[in-house]
Formats: structure tokens, sequence, C-alpha cells
């Protein structure tokens, strides 16, 4: 519920004559508007004062000046998918939630530029089917993709599954339409993908977190469609493995390597467990086997014929690691399953894998990449955890494992530890889940701040970071300044000073 003042009437009104009445809601008991106050894990819940949805960039700019001529903070919010809860407002009632929903439009697309332009509002599935329609590609890929927005997607570099192929947002972006905190409209997007022309001021504002500027458009880089793609899911006994697979991958596929996830048993059973319906229908599209073992068919070099390998679904739901390796190439589908296949049995012989499933059709590629995606909801299902995004080399990987999970099994007994993600860059998300006599609430009010502090230490000692993709938000922003330079922190003071010196751009998120 929001709070008015009568100082605040003022602002409400003049909101109202700028957009139209039905664009300044207020959340009240007819219109709760719970979808803008409260963040996807159901952890942060603010109040506000009114949610603001323009409808133009223009429009963005008249709430923006509106907003700092009466002291009124702003959050932006995009499809408010936000791990880190950095998208909703505080509990004061007294900050604007701005919505750039409406800014829902594909502006351009240029082929022979490869490149595309798009208001900040668009959701990401919505921009990859235009990209596709045009015979193009924008490979940028998250489990969200359905919800989030790309003005969200760029304020927080987003990464994805496809990072190590193509990059993270922030790759992918070649220029921004910006309103500054004063209601100015900085317009840069020229398509190119060279520009040395002073400061990159869209590499600034491209992960700040809406507390430089609000995002209102942008251009994308685009890539030519693959001609083929093929997924493997493989069982690898151990993390080590793991990591020796994707040196071994990168030799094999150079380029066409678009992507590798891990994720250790327990996640993967926590699908199982809480979503079965998903993951059944998963595993009855997955290939099969004569015997119907579910293993590879025998015309794949992967099959039980030529490299002795079978997979039933209980042995990859019980896998010690399941690994999800993901290709694309602009060769036949013949030559790029030949590369697979010689991949796939050099790894087992090396003792890499010992188990392996590689999709034939579109349905089976997507069924693997089902359960992968379908990790965070499961997850959420099982009840709140203490969450990490934390990012090392990729060859360190086995180091932060063996040295943080039993330091926490120590610290913690009874406590799981869900580790899985994008092993391909270094990136995983690895969560740790209370004793199942002990309440989720109470574990994470209870033990967060040290169950963080041993992840952190190991992390720091590896030369990582707290943050891989999610970015910081109003959850990892003490930590930020504990665990970066503090050269770092001025420096980032020092920016936001500069850039919104009245603090009214998405206060008290992401800068320590």
């Amino acid at each position: 519920m929001s709070t008015q003042t009568p100082a605040q009437q003022p602002l409400l009104v003049a909101l109202r004559q700028a957009l139209g009445d039905a664009a300044v809601r207020c959340p009240c008991a007819d219109e709760p508007l719970l979808a803008h106050l409260q963040d996807w894990r159901q952890r942060y819940r603010g109040a506000a004062l009114a949610v603001v949805s323009p409808a133009s960039t223009e429009e963005v700019a008249a709430v923006v000046r509106l907003c700092a001529a009466h002291g009124t903070g702003i959050v932006p919010q995009g499809g408010n998918t936000s791990l880190v809860g950095g998208a909703v407002p505080d509990e004061s009632g007294q900050q604007i939630v701005l919505s750039l929903q409406r800014l829902n439009r594909v502006l351009d697309i240029d082929p022979l530029n490869l490149s595309m332009t798009v208001q900040a509002g668009c959701v990401l599935a919505q921009v990859q089917d235009a990209a596709a329609a045009a015979g193009l590609l924008f490979p940028l890929s998250l489990a969200s993709e359905g919800s989030c927005t790309i003005g969200g997607v760029l304020a927080t570099n987003a990464g994805g599954t496809q990072v190590l192929r193509y990059g993270m947002a922030r790759e992918l972006c070649l220029g921004l339409e910006v309103v500054t905190a004063q209601g100015e409209v900085w317009r840069s997007l020229k398509g190119l993908r060279k520009d040395n022309s002073g400061y990159d001021l869209r590499d600034l504002v491209i992960g700040s977190e809406g507390t430089l500027g609000i995002v209102t458009a942008a251009s994308l880089k685009l890539y030519p469609q693959p001609a083929s793609r093929l997924a493997a899911l493989l069982r690898c006994p151990d993390i080590d493995a793991a990591t020796a697979l994707l040196q071994l991958a990168r030799q094999h596929l150079d380029a066409e390597l678009t992507g590798l996830e891990a994720m250790a048993a327990y996640p993967v059973a926590l699908t199982h467990q809480h979503l079965p319906q998903l993951a059944a229908v998963a595993q009855a599209l997955m290939p099969a086997a004569p015997d119907g073992t579910g293993s590879t068919d025998k015309t794949d070099s992967t099959s039980t014929t030529n490299t002795g390998t079978t997979a039933s679904p209980v042995k990859l739901a019980d896998a010690p690691w399941l690994v999800l390796l993901d290709t694309a190439s602009p060769r036949p589908e013949a030559a790029l399953r030949a590369s697979l296949e010689a991949l796939l049995a050099e790894a087992l012989a090396q003792g890499l894998i010992d188990e392996a499933l590689v999709s034939h059709t579109e349905a089976q590629y997507r069924a693997m990449w089902a359960l992968r995606e379908a990790i965070p909801m499961a997850e959420k299902l099982a009840g709140q955890m203490v969450k990490h995004d934390i990012g090392v080399p990729s060859s360190r990987i086995p180091a932060f494992l063996r040295a943080t999970v039993p330091a926490l099994q120590q610290a913690f007994p009874g406590c799981q530890v869900v580790c899985f993600g994008h092993l391909g860059d270094g990136n995983l998300h690895f969560n740790v889940q209370g004793p199942q006599d002990v309440p989720t609430p109470a574990f994470l009010a209870r033990h967060e701040q040290a169950v963080n502090d041993i992840v952190y230490a190991h992390v720091e000692a590896l030369g990582g970071t707290i943050s891989a993709e999610h970015g910081i938000g109003q959850l990892k922003r003490e930590a930020l300044a504990a665990h970066q330079s503090p050269v770092a922190t001025q420096w980032m003071r020092a920016i936001k000073a500069a850039l919104d010196p009245a603090g009214t751009l998405n206060p008290q998120r992401l800068v320590p």
C-alpha cells in the first residue's frame, strides 16, 4: 500500500496530466499491483507511491523530470525477474515504480548489418522470435526469457546459457537510448561495431542496474541462424571429469560449442521431486534405444553398439554430474553430428563420461534443455535458499567445490548444496538449503551471513566474483563493499554522484 502525503499529491496529479490516468496506478485494495511490488523469489516485498507506465521515451523523460523536481525516488522495472531484489521498491511507500512494459515495439531489423533496434520493454522471447522471422539469430537465452525484458537484461548485463559462444548481454549490444537522472535523453542507436570516440558510455550504463540511467531502447547484435544444432546429455563421474570434458570439447568443436552446463545430482533430483510431470515429459522425449533403455540409437557412434554406452532414466537422474553440451553450426547436421560423436568417443575412452544421450529431433533437443531450465523453479518450490551466483575460472571449479562443500557441511550439518550452472564460463549457481528439520525462513535469518562468509571467502581465494550474472541489487550490496577493491567502490560512488547527484534512480541499489 502507498502512504501518500499531502506534499506528494501534486506529483501524482502532474504524472496523470503527463501520462493519463490509466498510466498512473496507486496500490490499493482494488488494485494491489503485487506483481510490481514483490520479487520473483518472493523474498523482497515493498510498497510504492504509484506504478507508472509510460508509453514512449519522451514520457519516461517526463516522469523522471517530475520525480526529480519532487525529490521522489524511481525504481525502473522491466519484467521484474531480478534474483537480487534489484527491481522492487523499498517499504517506505514513497518511491515510484517505473514500468517499461509498454515500450514493447521492435523498431527496426537490418539484415545486412546483422542488427536490430528494439524498445526496452520488449520481452526477450519476442526479440528472439522477431530475429528468427527475419532469418537471423539473437542468441541470448535465459530461463526467464518469456518474461524478462531487454531493458532489464541490459541493465543487469545478463548472461544465460550461451555466454561461452556469444558472450554476455554487453557483447550483444551495439547501442543504447537512455533517459538520464535529469530527464534528458541520450540517443546512440547507431548499430556500429566500431566507435572509438571517447568514453564508452554504453558500457557504463550496461550493468548499472538502473542507477545511472533508464534504458528505453537498444541496438542489438544479430547472427546468422545456424544450419544445425544438437544437444547431448552426458553422465560424468565427477566434477574433474566434467571440467576436463570442457577442454576436450573446445578442442573438438571450437566455435560450434555454444554452451556447457553442469548439474550435480541434487538439483536434478529436486526437479524430479517437485516437477515430476515436466521431468517425465522430458524423459519421454529422450532418444530411445531399441532395447528401451534410453540410450542413443544404433546409428549414433555413442550408441550401445559402437561405444558401449547405455543411459536409463534412473541412471541419468542419479548421475554424480550431468552435463548438457550444446552445439550449433553453419554446417549440415551430419557434419556437426560427426564432430560431436568424435568428441564423445574420445571422452568415453578417457573416462570423462560413461553415458551419453544425443538429440535426434528438435523435440529431443528442447527436452534436454527443459530439464536444465526447470531447476530454478524446482528450487523455488523446495523453499528459499541462501543463493549464490559465483564465478571462478573454469579450471578452478573443482578446487572451489572440494573446499567449499565440506566447509558448509561441517558448519551446518544436514544442509544441502544445490549446485548447477554454466561450467563453460565458470559461473555456478551455488545455493545452500537448510537441514530438513529447520524451516527455510529460520535458516536464512540465522545463518545466511555465515554461509555467505564461507562461500565468498573461497571464491575470493580463487580469484572469483560474488556475482557472475545476476547483479548486485539489494541482496549483495553490502557484500560488494566488503569483497571488491576500495578503489572500485570509490569509483562507483563517484560515478553515481556525478550522474545522479540527487540519488533519484534506483536508490539504495548496487552502489555500496
